[in-house]
C-alpha cells in the first residue's frame, strides 16, 4: 500500500463521514436557531425548550435519512473490499 493510497483510503472516509453526518447536524442547527430566536422574541429562558425539538428533528432526520446513509456506506464498504487485494501489496 502506498502511501497515495492510504491518503486516498482516508479522504474518502473522511469525506463520507462529513456527507452523513452534514444533513442531521445541518438540521439540529437550524432548529436550534429557530427556536433560539422565538425565545429572544418572547422572552422565554427556558434551556429544555431548545433541546427537546433538537432531539425531535434530529431522531426524526435520522430515520428518515437512514436508508440513504445505509445505502453510502455500504457502497463505501463494497468499493473498500473490492480494493482489499490492492492493499495487502
Amino acid at each position: 500500500m502506498t502511501e497515495y493510497t492510504l491518503y486516498q483510503l482516508f479522504k474518502e472516509t473522511f469525506m463520507l463521514s462529513l456527507v452523513l453526518s452534514a444533513p442531521i447536524l445541518l438540521l439540529g442547527m437550524i432548529i436550534g436557531v429557530m427556536v433560539s430566536i422565538f425565545q429572544t422574541a418572547t422572552s422565554i429562558q427556558e434551556q429544555s425548550l431548545t433541546f427537546i425539538p433538537k432531539l425531535l428533528i434530529t431522531g426524526l432526520a435520522m430515520i428518515w435519512l437512514a436508508p440513504w446513509m445505509l445505502t453510502q456506506l455500504m457502497q463505501f464498504a463494497i468499493k473498500l473490499l473490492g480494493q482489499l487485494q490492492t492493499f495487502a501489496r
